[in-house]
């Protein structure tokens, strides 16, 4: 019995040893891991930026719960180094180690309220971009020097040509949105530095005129033949009136427009007809008797219509086929500056839709038909149907100066004077040549003009 209990005794010392052993190589294995994590040697886990709330995973918590336990070794070798040889961990030390793996990891702290505020806001101009595509930063700052010009939206909307067609309500909201909304604001204000001084330039060169402007424009009188040189001297007199893109050119061209359409002081709008009431719209309709209003076909109206209406195709298609026969006297005109002559235009006779130049001493003016060929064909300005055939004719004379003579059965108005058939009126630079409703300005080329009378003093005295 006693060599039997001494057996029994020596294997549980052997098993009680090599539990012992096994767990010094694994507290080793745990300082190992843990000084090489403290070193730096074993590359941290990659983490994101993002607040994600997720629990750790099973070999997480084993790996931290070994990082602890070994720095737990660590402390007690260093206080009791007795323990480590071959004694068992106390029931205190027992309950940490089980405690250890089950305590739960605390919840990732959920991001600041004000971070999530800041990241809203951020968010927010990206939405109100995508509603800002079709205001150009053109359109920005034409709207915004129409406004300073003008003060009024409604001008503003009928007078600026935009890059597309706003509605008026569009021009408002678009307005209220650059005065009182921030992003908007500061987005427009971006846009428009980065555009380039020559777009800028071009940009405030269409900027309408103000009241003011017109005010001092109108003071030039229509019967005078103002030069460059007096459009100079207004914009030197009043510095502050203009706007400052204001040029020379671009008064001389607006104050032609004034005078066309009868906008300057010492111009009057003629009255209508006394005497005899005018006839509006509703009376006419009043005076008419439906019972002698019959919807009866016509036949024979029918076929006339159909054979005018072939004719006005062949005559379109002759036209078509003439274009470059009459191309060289009419030039198409790109916005309201004035004309540059050359040393062939004598003079040039402009239109809302197309210039006439006058290359010879004698032009003939009307409507061209098949029959009828002319140099200045009238319909191509606008409605002609009133215009005779044969409306007029244009002849430069020896000394230089204009006359036209109407040959043509409606009155042509020079500078609001009817000049009837039969007679003629002399013609003087920017005079506003009126046909059937159509208006021109007749514009001289006065280099050339002194040349030919200088030419015609040297001949005279021979």
């Amino acid at each position: 019995m006693d060599k039997d209990s001494q057996g029994l005794l020596d294997s549980t010392l052997m098993a009680s040893g090599a539990a012992s052993r096994s767990e010094d190589e694994e507290s080793l294995a745990g300082q190992k891991r843990a000084s090489s994590q403290a070193l730096g040697t074993i590359p941290k886990r990659r983490s994101s930026s993002r607040f994600i709330k997720r629990k750790k995973f099973d070999d997480e918590l084993v790996e931290s719960s070994l990082a602890k336990s070994s720095t737990r070794a660590k402390g007690a070798s260093g206080v009791e180094p007795g323990r480590c040889s071959g004694s068992e961990p106390s029931s205190s030390e027992k309950k940490k180690v089980s405690k250890a793996p089950s305590t739960p990891v605390p919840p990732s702290p959920a991001p600041a309220p004000g971070l999530t505020k800041r990241v809203k806001k951020s968010k927010q101009p990206l939405q109100v971009t995508k509603d800002l595509g079709r205001w150009k930063p053109a359109d920005d700052l034409l709207l915004i020097n129409a406004v300073l010009q003008t003060n009024d939206l409604t001008s503003v909307h009928l007078g600026v040509k935009f890059s597309c067609r706003f509605t008026l309500r569009e021009v408002q909201e678009r307005w209220y949105a650059l005065l009182y909304d921030p992003v908007i604001s500061k987005l427009a204000c971006q846009a428009m530095r980065q555009l380039h001084p020559e777009a800028i330039a071009a940009i405030q060169s269409k900027a309408l005129f103000s009241k003011a402007e017109e005010q001092l424009l109108s003071k030039v009188g229509s019967t005078s033949q103002p030069t460059l040189e007096t459009f100079q001297d207004l914009l030197h007199r009043h510095p502050d009136a203009f706007y400052l893109a204001r040029t020379a050119k671009a008064l001389q061209a607006h104050w032609q427009l004034m005078k066309q359409y009868y906008l300057l002081e010492d111009q009057t709008v003629q009255p209508l007809p006394k005497g005899d009431q005018v006839l509006n719209f509703s009376d006419a309709e009043d005076l008419i008797d439906d019972s002698k209003l019959k919807d009866m076909r016509d036949e024979v109206l029918e076929h006339e219509l159909t054979v005018a209406d072939r004719r006005q195709k062949r005559e379109i298609r002759q036209l078509e086929q003439e274009l470059h026969k009459w191309q060289v006297l009419v030039d198409s005109i790109t916005g309201m500056s004035s004309p540059d002559f050359d040393n062939q235009t004598l003079a040039v006779l402009r239109g809302r839709m197309v210039r006439y130049l006058m290359r010879s001493r004698e032009i003939t003016l009307g409507r061209a038909t098949k029959d009828n060929q002319i140099d200045v064909d009238l319909s191509l300005e606008g409605p002609a149907w009133k215009i005779s055939r044969k409306q007029g004719v244009i002849k430069l004379k020896n000394n230089g100066d204009f006359f036209i003579a109407n040959e043509g059965r409606r009155p042509i108005y020079i500078d609001g004077r009817p000049v009837l058939c039969g007679s003629k009126w002399r013609l003087s630079n920017n005079s506003v040549v009126e046909i059937a409703s159509l208006r021109f300005v007749f514009l001289i080329n006065q280099d050339l003009i002194a040349l030919i009378r200088a030419e015609a003093a040297k001949i005279t005295p021979q």
